[in-house]
């Protein structure tokens, strides 16, 4: 039995952002096609290197270390699936 594909999207990884830390603000950019030929890119230009800029009454009280990784761990299935690099802005 092999495992179902994920799609590898900014809008897939919104919905799971939204899903989870229910977010006043959310803006996720696909960014792969700038990291081309670096380590980590796939050769698509899609699916590897995203930026997620998010508020989130869920960090309140929270170091900014302790809110990237609630966003981190929300993501954590596609950083299994493939994600090499996501920049997080906390707002």
């Amino acid at each position: 039995m092999t495992a179902t594909p994920i799609a590898i999207t900014a809008e897939a990884m919104e919905a799971r952002l939204r899903e989870v830390l229910a977010p006043t603000q959310l803006q996720v950019l696909d960014e792969s096609w700038q990291h081309e030929g670096h380590p980590g890119a796939n050769g698509t230009g899609f699916g590897t290197h995203f930026r997620v800029r998010i508020a989130s009454p869920r960090f309140a009280g929270q170091r900014k270390v302790a809110q990237h990784r609630l966003v981190y761990d929300a993501l954590q299935i596609f950083i299994d699936h493939g994600t090499h690099a996501i920049a997080i802005e906390t707002l």
